[in-house]
């Protein structure tokens, strides 16, 4: 019999899977509600595009609904084996979009009326474009290692698990993606306003 959602909240990824396995709804609408926020967001920062990340989400959970039931407790975890789908589905749309002329940024995404108001807001909206921007221009593997570590908050073996390389490899590029960034946004901060914080007016 399902379990209401509540219940549920502290019940492991793959003791969900499990249960999705055989059929309880519940288990499968708990884990959705539990990934797709974080693959989102994974996609996005890499992709710079909201509706492709979107649909690299939708094919990384469907692929998770098909590996169900044939899914091997111990081998890995599930949030690694996620993670590891959506980079591969993201590195075949950048190569992709690298055989087919780029198209032009037509005009940046137009904040919403009220959304946040305060000059502080929009502070804090250019600041993200800012390094959103800026890790567009790093190399796709730099770009993959700094958002698991940094944004995603996951520890290095696992990042490692993910993107199929060794630990060491991870630090590497998590170092280099790190100092590209910093230097990428040197310039910028007075502009983002970093300047005057902590400063008497």
């Amino acid at each position: 019999m399902p379990m209401p959602l509540d219940d549920l909240s502290d019940v492991p990824d793959e003791a969900l899977l499990a249960r999705y396995a055989v059929g309880d709804r519940s288990a499968a609408r708990a884990l959705t509600l539990r990934f797709t926020p974080r693959v989102l967001g994974y996609a996005t920062r890499l992709l710079a595009d909201r509706a492709e990340a979107e649909d690299v989400t939708q094919e990384a959970m469907l692929r998770l609904w098909r590996i169900a039931p044939d899914w091997r407790s111990g081998e890995a975890q599930v949030t690694t084996w996620l993670y590891r789908v959506v980079t591969n589905l993201v590195t075949d749309r950048q190569r992709a979009r690298m055989r087919r002329p780029q198209a032009a940024l037509d005009e940046a995404p137009e904040l919403a009326d009220g959304a946040r108001g305060a000059v502080a807001g929009l502070i804090e909206a250019d600041r993200m474009a800012a390094l959103d921007a800026a890790l567009a221009l790093l190399p796709d593997r730099q770009r993959q290692a700094v958002v698991l570590r940094h944004l995603e908050g996951l520890a290095n073996p696992e990042i490692a698990a993910i993107m199929e390389i060794g630990v060491e490899a991870v630090e590497s590029l998590t170092a280099r993606g790190k100092r590209a960034l910093a230097a990428l946004l040197s310039g910028q901060r007075a502009a983002l306003g970093y300047e005057d914080e902590g400063t008497e007016p």
